[in-house]
């Protein structure tokens, strides 16, 4: 006997493309902007934004703590993210995350240095990387999720690993723009302005980013879910939720990440200097 197959399904694997692609250059754009910092607080903010020492080492070590700031902003920005995702639609909580993180990014390009405005310019710094930090820790966890409601059962894993696939793609892309700018010009002048190139072009990203994430709706799946909720009251949502039914399952997870994340940065950043 035949296989039938449903006339809807050209048009479901379609469809699922183009969130993936949006899901992909959300990503690309804000894991852009994160790896930018990484590489610039190797390279430049230690001898900018931080008061001179004789320890040439000094400065690269205070921004590598503003560089932690990230990480400490990314849980918080994924729960409340996560929260008001599950409340309103992920596209909508993804298309404020894109532009938090661009709008920080390009500020961070604005930045007065530590010699014009003195202490002022690290607190600065400190902010805006708390702003970009929480933006990506909207962004990763929603963009998987966006990906996955709209995947079928048995692909699920597949399609959702498109959004992880494109994080070494920003990284990457980061590392060509400073790489390129440092190059093409003379050290005095890429710690003059050069620099701040890498993170205006941010907005040029940003703007790309959030068009193809114009044209993507939230899934069938997910807006089922958010009628039920609606519709019994006393259905309970959110971390703390998560953390009462599955803990092993949450510590598991994040131990794996612990894991994997702690070489990869060790490479991507700790490595440049």
């Amino acid at each position: 006997m035949a296989d039938v197959t449903s006339p809807d399904a050209p048009a479901k694997t379609s469809g699922l493309r183009k969130v993936v692609t949006a899901s992909m250059a959300g990503t690309i754009v804000e894991w852009y902007e994160f790896f930018l910092y990484a590489t610039a607080a190797t390279l430049v903010f230690g001898s900018l934004m931080f008061p001179p020492s004789d320890d040439p080492y000094a400065g690269i070590i205070a921004a590598f703590i503003t560089y932690a700031v990230g990480f400490v902003a990314r849980p918080l920005g994924g729960i409340v993210f996560g929260h008001f995702g599950d409340k309103y639609g992920r596209k909508k909580l993804l298309q404020v995350a894109i532009i938090l993180v661009g709008v920080a990014t390009f500020l961070m390009g604005c930045l007065p240095t530590f010699q014009q405005v003195g202490y002022l310019a690290p607190i600065l710094l400190v902010l805006l990387r708390f702003a970009q930090g929480f933006a990506v820790g909207g962004e990763w966890g929603g963009g998987v999720l966006l990906v996955a409601e709209h995947s079928p059962d048995k692909s699920r894993g597949f399609w959702s690993s498109f959004p992880q696939a494109a994080v070494p793609i920003g990284n990457l892309i980061a590392t060509i723009v400073l790489l390129v700018l440092s190059r093409t010009l003379s050290n005095d002048d890429f710690l003059a302005w050069g620099w701040r190139v890498a993170f205006w072009l941010s907005v040029v990203i940003v703007a790309v980013g959030y068009y193809i994430r114009t044209k993507i709706t939230d899934a069938p799946i997910f807006l089922e879910v958010q009628k039920e909720v609606e519709a019994k009251d006393e259905v309970s949502y959110g971390v703390f939720e998560v953390l009462k039914r599955y803990p092993r399952g949450i510590l598991t997870a994040m131990g794996l990440r612990f894991a994997e994340n702690i070489m990869y940065y060790l490479v991507v950043t700790f490595s440049i200097v």
